[in-house]
């Protein structure tokens, strides 16, 4: 049995790039940054971080494009591809892709909302605060809550 999977957790390190192929399908290219933490044999903590490039197609493209930006956290889960085209100087040239197959964007940071709501608001003065004061609060301490209430 044979398994080309790959998933990664990882934050954008530029703003999706949407172009659209001649038959008219959208896809994207991107790159995510991952790290991995560990300390050594000495002791001393270390961080590695490695770059991927991804690329969507279709509705994902679409989505990718709209809802994310650079810094923004994501979830691929896909399989790598290997392509090669000849460059300018006829060198062959390779790269390793990631195909993304399932995308799951990441909580959207409150100000990047703020900011979007904002610009388009007229209202002059308001403020962060007012916008935290309207975010629901669950008291998981109250006695409401019963066993019979909750949906599993």
């Amino acid at each position: 049995m044979n398994l080309n999977k790959v998933i990664l957790i990882g934050r954008l390190t530029a703003d999706p790039d949407l172009r659209t192929t001649p038959s008219g399908t959208h896809v994207v290219s991107f790159s995510i940054a991952t790290n991995r933490n560990w300390t050594d044999k000495d002791g001393n903590k270390k961080e590695e971080t490695e770059f991927h490039n991804i690329v969507a197609w279709g509705r994902q493209a679409d989505v990718v494009n709209q809802y994310s930006k650079k810094g923004a956290l994501i979830m691929i889960e896909g399989r790598l591809q290997t392509r090669s085209w000849e460059d300018k100087e006829g060198q062959t040239r390779r790269t390793t892709e990631v195909i993304a197959e399932r995308i799951q964007l990441g909580p959207r940071a409150f100000s990047q909302g703020t900011a979007q709501s904002k610009g388009d608001d007229t209202k002059s003065g308001e403020s962060d605060q007012k916008k935290e004061d309207e975010m629901p609060v669950i008291d998981l301490d109250s006695d409401d809550i019963k066993p019979e209430d909750l949906p599993f």
